[in-house]
């Protein structure tokens, strides 16, 4: 990718010049004592969240005044981020820090739809709107300086190609924000998406004083009781048909409220359908507001997810995307996997 690589090394990871030309576009806009809100997707997930806190601390420490706005609340599994970051995350009052803001900074997302209500009080706003995002799309948001690469491995790697340009020095809690986004966004470096360059990133953020296990521990092994319970129930709803290698799961009515977890709980879960052998293209179906299903597709090999979620409104990545469908769970399914059979066919 044309990196200046020395495999983490205390110079860090050397930026393509295409993402250099970006970053430069939005350091430009980033003057002292602007008021800036950071913002991302409706259920914000670790490379969100993550890249998020690490711009906090990032324009934080130039003299610049950031703030968190998100349309939906912070992930408990990620609150341990905001403990260097008093008073970052202000989503309870998102709209009105919109209505304050010099620049809104969209993170892990190109379109206006995905930050749900506020999205109206962003177009209102008519100020510029900057984006950092590492997804394959045009993109609806209003006009402002942009840093998108769909190569990243995640948004976090963009923002750490950002402070690389300006020349910010990463303290420790943002390259564990930028540590987390990355971890999570390639499943733990597992994905195919985890590239040479993208190791050589977290090897450098390593070296900031980070504790691998810790962050592990935070992100990954700490499930409420709940959590565990909800997944058995997910489990044994498991649907597969080995030709031609679709297999779905379905969170059944109720089943957040009843064992007293959140839909952050449900992260990860859809990898148990893809894990089985022969699958190629695996589904988690959920009831969510306004009387809409949320369907997470995930694929293994050539089949690529982003385009079959393009078809009911959604997006993503080639082996990992979403959409969400009005109409009742039964119905919907019949739709999605009906095209799902004739993608696959």
């Amino acid at each position: 990718m044309g990196a200046q690589a020395n495999d983490g090394g205390r110079r860090g990871v050397g930026v393509p010049p295409a993402r250099r030309r970006g970053a430069r576009q939005i350091v430009r806009g980033l003057v002292p004592g602007a008021r800036v809100v950071l913002t991302t997707h409706v259920n914000a997930d670790g490379d969100g969240v993550g890249s998020e806190v690490a711009l906090w601390h990032l324009l934080r420490a130039r003299g610049l005044l950031p703030v968190i706005a998100n349309p939906t609340p912070y992930p408990e599994r990620f609150r341990f981020l905001l403990a260097q970051a008093d008073g970052a995350e202000q989503s309870a009052r998102a709209a009105r820090e919109i209505g304050r803001a010099d620049l809104i900074l969209v993170c892990d997302i190109s379109d206006l739809d995905r930050i749900g209500h506020l999205g109206q009080h962003v177009r209102a706003r008519g100020v510029p709107v900057a984006c950092i995002d590492h997804h394959a799309s045009d993109g609806t948001l209003p006009d402002g300086p942009r840093l998108v690469d769909p190569a990243a491995a995640a948004t976090g790697e963009l923002v750490y190609d950002l402070a690389r340009v300006a020349g910010w020095a990463l303290e420790p809690a943002a390259a564990r924000a930028l540590y987390v986004a990355l971890l999570t966004d390639t499943g733990g470096f597992r994905f195919s998406n985890t590239s040479p360059r993208t190791l050589q990133v977290a090897a450098h953020l390593l070296q900031h004083g980070l504790d691998p296990e810790q962050v592990y521990t935070q992100v990954y092994a700490s499930v409420p009781e709940g959590g565990v319970r909800l997944l058995a129930e997910a489990l044994d709803t498991l649907a597969v048909e080995v030709p031609p290698g679709l297999a779905w799961l379905t969170v059944p009515p109720g089943a957040l409220e009843r064992h007293d977890v959140t839909s952050d709980e449900l992260d990860g879960v859809v990898e148990f359908a893809r894990s089985i052998a022969g699958v190629r293209l695996a589904m988690l179906f959920r009831e969510i507001a306004g009387g809409r299903i949320k369907v997470s597709f995930r694929s293994v090999g050539d089949v690529d997810v982003m385009l079959l979620a393009r078809q009911f409104g959604g997006g993503g990545h080639r082996k990992a995307a979403g959409a969400s469908l009005p109409g009742a769970l039964a119905d919907v399914q019949d739709q999605v996997l009906a095209e799902a059979r004739r993608v696959l066919a």
